[in-house]
């Protein structure tokens, strides 16, 4: 089959897309050069590639904010991936920018994240001497981690959108830039709705004023933000909310925080995830031969506490939990 397939949605991004759009024949390329695809531009390539990965597919077993909910409804970090990546191609599709290039960045922006949400990461990033941030590890995942240390060889586009989706240096694409702020309106508004399940909160415990200004619902809230961000977009180059509408966010954030993130109900129990993966780090730290062999590799080329953060990061909270019970506690003789 010739490539006439891949040559015609090349062209059409060219008609239809915006020119701030980073268009798919403009790719800056991978790493290691090579034949592209007949069917698919390499936006869409990666993102079939992150779809494919394991490390994608561990994240249905990993917290977003509940730790093991017994609910069937509660969020993890795969939904949330999955909303950030719709929240995402909304704005992107209204701003006429690159949909295909959106969509892979938001798929693979989490794709480093530890068991036990934010609390895993706070746990290697107090263990390790160099640190542990998500996003950083996000991007080790596609380029080191994943089909047995040969990586996704991604585009560079992604990989930056991937590495600037939190903190720090902007994305240097319009479609990076987004997946910045579809992730804050995303876990905002569905830690909202899990908080309320969890009886946690109730929706009219959020002040009033917010509550007119952002929405009286989730769904208002998300397409409000949404169409914020579409208009104070549209004609600047670089993607935000509108100064109104952000204070209302960190006012929001504000809130959450006392209400729901530092709320007992909701961390009690964090120190016991966290003390778990501090006993699973310090054993393999001192038993390197027990990890896996790729990871054994991994100590030999980048050293023992790279290899071990690796291990631990990679972990559903399933299987820390199970490796935990393997290393620490007792199996009992039955007759």
């Amino acid at each position: 089959m010739d490539n006439s397939i891949r040559l015609l949605a090349e062209n059409n991004e060219k008609k239809i897309l915006s020119d701030r759009a980073c268009l798919a024949c403009n790719s800056k390329g991978r790493v290691n050069d090579e034949e592209e695809c007949v069917i698919r531009t390499c936006f869409q390539r990666d993102r079939d590639r992150i779809i494919h990965s394991q490390s994608f597919r561990r994240l249905k077993h990993k917290t977003q904010v509940f730790l093991a909910p017994s609910g069937d409804h509660y969020r993890t970090r795969l939904t949330h991936t999955l909303e950030v990546s719709q929240i995402a191609r909304t704005i992107a599709r209204a701003l006429e920018l690159n949909e295909d290039l959106t969509e892979a960045i938001a798929l693979g922006h989490d794709l480093g994240h530890t068991p036990f949400g934010h609390a895993g990461e706070r746990a290697l990033d107090k263990l390790t001497s160099t640190g542990f941030k998500h996003y950083e590890q996000s991007v080790r995942v596609v380029e080191k981690l994943e089909k047995n240390g040969k990586g996704l060889n991604l585009t560079d586009e992604v990989r930056n959108g991937i590495l600037c989706h939190t903190k720090g240096q902007e994305a240097y694409t319009l479609e990076g830039q987004i997946i910045r702020i579809a992730d804050k309106i995303a876990y905002i508004n569905h830690d909202i709705d899990d908080a309320i399940r969890a009886e946690v909160m109730a929706e009219e415990d959020i002040p009033l004023s917010l509550r007119l200004q952002l929405g009286m619902t989730k769904s208002e809230r998300i397409n409000n933000m949404v169409l914020d961000v579409i208009k104070t977009s549209r004609t600047n180059d670089f993607i935000r909310m509108s100064d109104d509408f952000y204070t209302g966010f960190i006012d929001l954030h504000d809130f959450m925080f006392s209400a729901v993130y530092t709320n007992p109900v909701c961390k009690g129990e964090e120190s016991k995830a966290v003390d778990m993966l501090e006993k699973i780090y310090y054993y393999y730290i001192k038993h390197i031969e027990k990890m896996p062999g790729e990871y054994i590799n991994i100590a030999q080329t980048d050293g023992d506490e790279r290899a071990v953060c690796d291990y631990i990061a990679g972990m559903s909270d399933t299987y820390a939990l199970k490796i935990f019970n393997q290393l620490f506690v007792p199996m009992f003789w039955y007759d």
